[in-house]
């Protein structure tokens, strides 16, 4: 299967399958193996066919099938040094490892990787710009917000998966305790949908095809208030976007590349 899919988006869990015709890996493994397995049958993929795991930050809901994927199953992972030191601290044991830096491109396969760094609270988080042979696709969530670094890196995007976490009103009135609301509406917490929205109108450009909303917050967002306030700055702009939400629990669309 030859494809660009979001298997599981949000504060529960993170996995999104790439797949060319000689190379399929996983961006984040977020939920048990057993899930992902199933998930990827869902997309016609068996778990065995996947080369490499690629992690962008230690989180929990980024690493979570990694004790069974990594260290036990021996799926390569590919993370970056703080990374994968912070990754060994948590699980007490070590996958393996395969170290990239960030800043720089790296291949593996028929993919090209290029690690950015985002602004979050964990040791070395990261962004990737991921080029096949025929699409450029761009991975950005988990940031507080977007800085030029970010808005440089996603120009000129084939599909983009882009976080659209919260409403800001929402977080102000949900029951949840102040250090949370603090920590998702600061500089190294999550992006919200208006701040979603005016980082993509930076990068819009006529041959951008897809863009998914990624880790929607359940208590503070809604699918369709994420695409109401993104459909409201495509409309504002002309632009012909196709847009669609990164979901937690469902198998996402499925783009083929």
């Amino acid at each position: 299967m030859k494809g660009f899919c979001p298997l599981a988006s949000g504060s529960k869990g993170n996995s999104i399958f790439i797949g060319t015709e000689h190379t399929k890996v996983l961006i984040d493994a977020g939920i048990s193996a057993r899930m992902l397995e199933k998930k990827l049958s869902e997309i016609n993929v068996d778990l065995s066919d996947i080369d490499a795991i690629i992690i962008t930050h230690e989180h929990t809901d980024h690493i979570a099938g990694l004790a069974t994927l990594g260290c036990k199953m021996g799926f390569p992972v590919f993370a970056n040094s703080d990374t994968a030191r912070a990754i060994y601290e948590i699980l007490g044991d070590a996958p393996k490892f395969k170290i990239f830096s960030t800043g720089e491109k790296f291949e593996f396969g028929d993919l090209e990787f290029d690690p950015f760094s985002i602004q979050h609270d964990a040791a070395d988080p990261v962004g990737f710009i991921v080029q096949t042979a025929s699409a450029k696709l761009g991975v950005c969530a988990d940031l507080g917000f977007a800085s030029s670094l970010v808005t440089s890196k996603l120009q000129n995007c084939d599909y983009l998966y882009l976080e659209s976490n919260h409403q800001v009103s929402m977080v102000h009135s949900c029951t949840r305790p102040p250090i949370y609301k603090q920590r998702v509406l600061g500089r190294l917490g999550h992006l919200s949908n208006d701040q979603c929205a005016e980082l993509l109108k930076e990068v819009l450009h006529p041959r951008l095809k897809h863009v998914y909303l990624a880790h929607l917050s359940s208590e503070c967002n809604t699918p369709e208030v994420a695409q109401m306030v993104i459909s409201a700055m495509l409309e504002e702009q002309n632009a012909q976007v196709q847009v669609s939400v990164a979901y937690q629990y469902e198998v996402s669309q499925l783009i083929s590349l």
